[in-house]
């Protein structure tokens, strides 16, 4: 833990330093929401979660800078993993987990690749009051509330990301992206896959990926020409170890995991949406069945 611990301490100081000497500015907000209820409608498993990305940096030219720490991404998510019954829970399910993540990533073109280097600190647990507030509006809902007695405990998990990719044109609206991600932390694995836009989506935007799904969704907004695109994407990842499938207890992790995903975005001129669907195939041993998650952007400009 310590010698994780450094080294994101080191990565927090010394990315601000490698901008160039310009004044930062605000350039852009992402965010993106996930939900088994627009997906399956199942209520189990990755049931939830939200993600907002804070964008600073000199400027936006619409492409990415050559250098690491230009672009600055502050990024804060929560997200609940439940058990398939959240009443009753199965003694092979998994264990309920409330997860919180403050991030610290930059982005930059690096020998003509997209990259994206994260240092995040990922913190489980009761301690982060999603149990409970998840209980709270299935109150109000009047909802089943979850059993949170087999909940994980409570932990702190340095976790460092990376991620490389490259644009592909296929034409002046169809792009090929793939791409290699690694993360080593809350969640080890090495995972490869690639994404298809048919359509305009993304042109000229700072593009940011969901943890959960692998849907991308835009961090910075370049064209708002009215447009309705579509994507398609998919990865598989070795994974090597889960603080959410903790080595020892019943449900053991997966050595792979499988995504498939695809979704729709429709631009306005003061408005655009996004939704989209993704398979996530199972996780665990003794998982029956994989799961459809849904996935929701909606921005208004006034």
């Amino acid at each position: 833990m310590t010698r994780w611990l450094s080294i994101l301490c080191l990565l927090a100081t010394m990315l601000p330093g490698l901008a160039h000497a310009q004044d930062r500015q605000f350039l852009g907000l992402g965010r993106m929401f996930n939900n088994d209820a627009i997906g399956d409608t199942q209520d189990r498993w990755h049931t939830g979660s939200y993600t907002i990305s804070v964008l600073r940096g000199p400027e936006w030219s619409g492409t990415l800078p050559q250098h690491f720490g230009d672009i600055l991404e502050y990024r804060l998510s929560a997200q609940t993993i439940a058990p398939a019954n959240l009443v009753a829970p199965a003694a092979n399910d998994r264990r309920y987990v409330g997860a919180l993540t403050f991030g610290l990533h930059t982005l930059a073109d690096w020998q003509g690749f997209e990259t994206s280097l994260g240092a995040d600190l990922v913190v489980i647990g009761p301690q982060t009051g999603l149990g409970q507030f998840q209980t709270w509006v299935h109150n109000i809902l009047d909802l089943p509330k979850p059993d949170l007695s087999t909940q994980i405990g409570d932990s702190i998990h340095p976790t460092l990301t990376a991620e490389l990719g490259r644009n592909i044109a296929l034409g002046n609206t169809v792009t090929v992206r793939p791409f290699v991600a690694a993360q080593a932390g809350v969640e080890t694995y090495l995972r490869v896959g690639g994404d298809l836009v048919i359509g305009s989506f993304g042109q000229g935007a700072l593009m940011l990926r969901d943890e959960t799904t692998g849907q991308r969704f835009r961090g910075i907004t370049s064209d708002r020409t009215p447009a309705l695109s579509f994507t398609l994407g998919g990865d598989v990842a070795r994974v090597f170890s889960s603080a959410y499938l903790p080595a020892g207890g019943a449900a053991v992790a997966n050595d792979t995991r499988t995504r498939l995903r695809a979704g729709v975005q429709w631009q306005g001129q003061s408005a655009s949406v996004f939704y989209g669907v993704t398979y996530l195939a199972p996780e665990f041993n003794g998982q029956p069945q994989g799961q459809v998650v849904g996935s929701l952007n909606v921005n208004l400009r006034f």
